[in-house]
């Protein structure tokens, strides 16, 4: 039986020294397993809800696969333990995805738990090459739509949001737990949906951390923007990969770090 992601618990809740019995709803997380082809790839701390997207989101920002149809079968399998994403691949695992092979449990905060080397976490990733650009409108809509389509976390207040947003389209979002997981669930719905990033953003919840970076690499973002910092090394790599990086999007303002030919300033107005 599949767990639901929103569980209702009774807390004991203190206000002006006094205290009474209330209802608050809890974030579920239970470990979901990736395996391909029998073969156990990683177990991630996740929400239960939108698994498939997961999977195959997963599957693309960590270059098991190049695209969605190269996953041949999927089957989500809940159990005592938690849950088993079994995945076949149409022409069998890859030398690059043997190579970055993950044995460990990844708790929910992490996006790199498992990594056999130093070198890996380090990982090159392609360079995105849309020349897509927006402007300060659009980053400020495409920021605003983030919260009101969080309908978990406007339960829990626990939960991290990825969401898609460009001009005249539908925006799509994803919410899990984990920042990381969260970006990996949109990654699989667009590709689920025959949906490309090169004209949109990609907002997120969440600090700009490499891990989110390079997973947005993958997929070909040109734009990435967050509520809160990056790192250092996420500014880094945004820089070599050719990302357009945002941060400390809130309200009508936000700070560009990398790439901001892409953000087009206001016409200038001639005065006569």
């Amino acid at each position: 039986m599949m767990p639901r992601p929103v569980l209702s618990v009774t807390t004991e809740r203190w206000q002006a020294g006094r205290a009474r019995r209330d209802a608050r709803l809890l974030a579920e997380e239970v470990p979901v397993a990736l395996t391909y082809d029998g073969a156990t790839h990683a177990v991630m701390m996740a929400s239960p809800v939108d698994l498939e997207d997961f999977a195959v989101g997963f599957s693309l920002t960590e270059g098991v696969v190049t695209a969605a149809g190269e996953i041949s079968d999927l089957e989500i399998v809940p159990g005592r333990d938690g849950i088993n994403l079994r995945m076949w691949l149409a022409s069998g695992p890859s030398d690059a995805f043997a190579a970055r092979r993950r044995r460990y449990i990844g708790p929910a905060g992490c996006g790199m738990c498992g990594l056999e080397s130093l070198a890996e976490a380090a990982r090159s990733v392609p360079r995105v090459a849309a020349q897509w650009r927006t402007d300060a409108a659009g980053l400020i809509a495409a920021m605003a739509a983030l919260e009101p389509a969080q309908d978990i976390n406007s339960q829990t207040h626990a939960v991290h949001a990825a969401g898609f947003w460009q001009p005249g389209g539908a925006f799509l979002l994803r919410e899990d737990v984990g920042r990381h997981n969260a970006l990996d669930k949109l990654a699989g719905a667009l590709a689920r949906a025959g949906r490309t990033v090169e004209a949109g953003i990609v907002v997120l919840s969440s600090r700009l951390s490499v891990e989110l970076v390079q997973k947005a690499a993958m997929i070909g973002a040109p734009v990435l923007a967050a509520i809160s910092a990056p790192t250092a090394l996420a500014v880094r790599t945004a820089e070599a990969a050719g990302i357009t990086l945002v941060g400390i999007a809130r309200g009508a303002e936000f700070e560009v770090f990398t790439h901001a030919a892409r953000v087009a300033a206001p016409a200038r107005q001639h005065v006569a």
